[in-house]
């Protein structure tokens, strides 16, 4: 198959206007690059966009769940549920705390985490339970927050797919104890790199914020207002800063995301439609109480040669298909270092073979989307 576009169609691309350009170089301008007031400002405004008290950014979503895991006190012998059809920082950061990571198989079709399975899960090392919002779909809250409370386990959201969805018409961040959300650029909104949880839980707050800056108990900022040099090393932390020059792009970006979701979810009716009649192309399955944020469009096809076949056609046409998410639990890491093996999530494994993720960005146009849908036909 030949180059069939004039320009690659990615699978995720950000949206930047003049707006946001001239943001950044008002900052760019002031005297404040970083742990400055732009860095405040953008933490409330994604706080109350998404209904929570607290927000704490930092310079990545692997950085904001690992602050999460530090608030919780994950340490040495604990154990952390999550799904293992995610990316891999999410199982990273249990690790990085010397917790372990205990992985629950998916439903086949959301691949959301099989709730069903958590409690069998359970032991006495249990402390916390991580869901993923899988390409943007908000997983059952009701009957996880249930199931934490009947546990007494922390709940922490990983919606680093999934800033702006909603759970019974409420935006996420609310849902859970803890909720993370990512700002790369294939994310809803950007700052370049970056992310943030949202809590409404003081306490947590406090900790991440002394953890993304070395453990220190005060920051320049805040020295800078007391005009005072002194500070204390309480823990031990690390700098999972953000800069004041992302969270002004952040800040324009966050005002623009509902105009965002809306062209996303544009776009996904469009692969819809064209899908509707199509038997051996079969999109995951929504939730009837739930608002995807369509971080991620994600198909299922008849089995792993097609799959196989199919992407490379596509890269070779021009279009940047994908694959979400080889299950972490079959990661060499993991494998080695906690015995995991292929039959541990079958569920995971078996779906894992036959998924694409195909393009989708708000700049996406209909004629994106056909040129994606025929090419896909041809292979198929």
């Amino acid at each position: 198959m030949t180059l069939m576009n004039d320009e690659f169609i990615p699978y995720g691309k950000q949206s930047i206007d003049e707006q946001d350009i001239e943001a950044v170089c008002k900052v760019l301008r002031s005297d404040w690059l970083t742990s400055g007031p732009s860095v405040t400002e953008f933490e409330c405004a994604l706080a109350a966009f998404v209904g929570a008290t607290y927000g704490v950014a930092v310079n990545s979503g692997t950085a904001a769940l690992h602050c999460a895991m530090y608030a919780l006190g994950i340490g040495q012998g604990d154990e952390v549920i999550l799904p293992t059809m995610t990316f891999a920082a999410t199982a990273n950061s249990i690790v990085f705390q010397g917790g372990t990571p205990v992985f629950a198989d998916v439903n086949p079709a959301t691949l959301l985490i099989d709730i069903g399975c958590i409690e069998a899960l359970i032991t006495s090392k249990t402390k916390a339970i991580i869901v993923v919002d899988f390409a943007g779909q908000p997983c059952d809250y009701d009957v996880l927050r249930e199931l934490s409370d009947k546990h007494s386990l922390a709940l922490i959201a990983d919606s680093c797919h999934a800033l702006g969805a909603e759970y019974h018409g409420k935006r996420l961040g609310s849902q859970a104890d803890m909720t993370v959300f990512s700002f790369h650029p294939v994310k809803p909104i950007t700052t370049g790199e970056g992310g943030m949880v949202v809590t409404a839980n003081k306490e947590y707050a406090s900790r991440m914020r002394l953890f993304r800056n070395h453990g220190i108990s005060t920051d320049f900022r805040q020295r800078e207002e007391q005009g005072a040099w002194q500070y204390e090393m309480v823990d031990l932390g690390f700098n999972y800063r953000i800069s004041d020059i992302q969270c002004a792009l952040g800040i324009t970006q966050l005002k623009k995301l509902p105009l965002f979701l809306e062209k996303r979810e544009a776009v996904a009716k469009l692969y819809d439609q064209k899908f509707d009649t199509l038997s051996k192309i079969t999109p995951l399955k929504r939730l009837p109480d739930a608002k995807s944020a369509w971080h991620l469009y994600v198909v299922k096809l008849p089995d792993v040669a097609i799959r196989e076949d199919a992407f490379n056609k596509m890269r070779e046409a021009g279009i940047g298909v994908n694959v979400h998410y080889i299950p972490v639990h079959l990661h060499p890491y993991y494998r080695n270092n906690f015995a995991m093996s292929l039959g541990d999530c079958p569920i995971a494994e078996k779906v894992y073979e036959s998924i694409l993720t195909l393009p989708i960005w708000p700049g996406m146009t209909e004629k994106n989307v056909t040129t994606v849908v025929e090419t896909l036909m041809e292979c198929v």
